[in-house]
């Protein structure tokens, strides 16, 4: 299943939402990957591995099932999680990519593969909807997340360390 969906980050037609810069919002999409338990409840714990220029790989542990990933950054860019085949998981990977089409506008494009064909069926296709579903909520909620911590003054310079 592919999926991608857009959230948008800055409005200057909306005086009622609060301007993040580009930067505030790479700092986020980064501490997202670094991390992820401050983004996700139902992750028990995350262990960062091997640090090289431009990426990082993980082991996220959901209570039995561990999951190893791999983090590539494009400063300012996007931030690219590749999971590689694994048990019974599939390759997949997830997008987050920082778009700026016009002076003030700010937006994030989530892009997913989870590796499988489109569905064939309509039980399937219902899952994926579902899954659809879960991940633009999840997006939503790291952007909301991002918000409240740029309006609290962690994604500013060096704060987060």
């Amino acid at each position: 299943m592919k999926f991608e969906h857009l959230i948008e980050i800055n409005d200057p037609l909306n005086p009622l939402m609060d301007t993040i810069t580009r930067e505030q919002l790479w700092r986020g999409l980064v501490l997202r990957a670094d991390q992820p338990t401050l983004f996700m409840p139902h992750l028990d714990r995350c262990e960062i591995g091997a640090r090289a220029e431009g990426s990082f790989g993980r082991r996220l542990h959901f209570g039995e099932l561990v999951i190893e990933d791999t983090v590539y950054l494009r400063p300012l860019e996007e931030v690219r999680y590749e999971v590689p085949a694994q048990g019974e998981i599939p390759a997949s990977h997830m997008t987050m990519a920082i778009e700026m089409p016009a002076a003030g506008r700010l937006f994030v494009r989530f892009r997913y593969d989870d590796g499988q064909a489109a569905a064939a069926d309509g039980a399937t296709a219902m899952y994926e909807d579902f899954k659809r579903s879960a991940y633009q909520e999840a997006d939503i909620d790291t952007i909301r997340i991002l918000r409240e911590l740029a309006a609290a003054g962690k994604l500013d310079g060096d704060t987060l360390n």
